[in-house]
């Protein structure tokens, strides 16, 4: 008989333990993906996975919605390919400084612009040969560049892009790890999609295709995030830097624009 009754508690210990166990894990549910996130001033979710997403941290969607619908399905034509980086030959060079008496006005005799137009001295072939393609094919937008680009062969951009990558940089030391950066510079913000601008731009670990910065003017780099965050410029594949700038605010692309202008000017400065 005590066998019996010590064996009927058992079990009732043990279905006893399980309703606690689903009642709680129900309890948890109910308060982690309905009370604590519709607890939040700005909550409007939809679907249970906005619940599930907001409760675990991170977004339902990385890119909002309908901004799919306005992306081109090609954002550029150009394929980069690593040949587009190396050294040009002195003859691309020259014919490439004669072609680039047109670009003076604005680009400054030697690729350091006096406006806000951006540096090219010593920029990287590859950048300078897509941008010009882009602006020739329409998938960059200006008016004053269409109209430079819209006549020049693929050989007469290759000839540009190296003269002025032969011209010395505003500076010629690039942003490292080794100095002090500001946050999204360095480590960016992975909790809002933002990468490490350094990661691309940097010196030592600089993506094909991803301009040098160091010494642009800052106005030119504001405006360009800003078209980016707006999604108005859009030749960047893969939306890369639509998706970083879209999560930046007023004052981290100031910051940012600014570090980067600062890298060209005289020490003391």
């Amino acid at each position: 008989m005590r066998q019996r009754e010590g064996g009927g508690r058992t079990r009732s210990l043990a279905w006893l333990s399980i309703a606690s166990l689903v009642a709680l894990t129900i309890a948890s549910v109910v308060v982690g993906f309905g009370w604590l996130p519709s607890a939040q001033a700005d909550f409007s979710a939809v679907s249970l996975w906005d619940s599930i997403c907001r409760a675990a941290g991170v977004p339902s969607a990385w890119v909002r919605q309908g901004s799919r619908q306005d992306t081109p399905a090609v954002a550029s034509n150009v394929i980069l390919l690593p040949e587009m980086a190396r050294t040009a030959a002195p003859a691309a060079v020259g014919r490439g400084a004669t072609l680039a008496l047109n670009c003076t006005m604005c680009h400054g005799a030697l690729g350091m612009s006096r406006s806000d137009a951006p540096n090219l001295a010593g920029q990287y072939p590859e950048v300078i040969i897509k941008q010009m393609e882009d602006y020739k094919s329409g998938k960059r937008g200006s008016p004053i560049m269409a109209a430079l680009s819209k006549n020049l062969s693929a050989d007469d951009i290759k000839d540009l892009a190296a003269y002025y990558a032969s011209l010395p940089k505003a500076r010629t030391a690039p942003t490292t790890y080794d100095e002090t950066l500001p946050a999204l510079v360095r480590v960016g913000d992975p909790m809002r999609n933002i990468a490490p601008c350094i990661s691309c731009h940097g010196g030592v670990d600089q993506k094909l295709g991803a301009p040098w910065l160091e010494g642009m003017p800052k106005n030119y780099l504001v405006q360009q995030m800003q078209l980016f965050k707006t999604g108005e410029r859009r030749n960047d594949a893969q939306l890369q830097m639509r998706n970083v700038v879209r999560a930046m605010t007023a004052d981290e692309i100031d910051a940012v624009a600014t570090f980067y202008a600062r890298k060209g000017e005289p020490a003391g400065e």
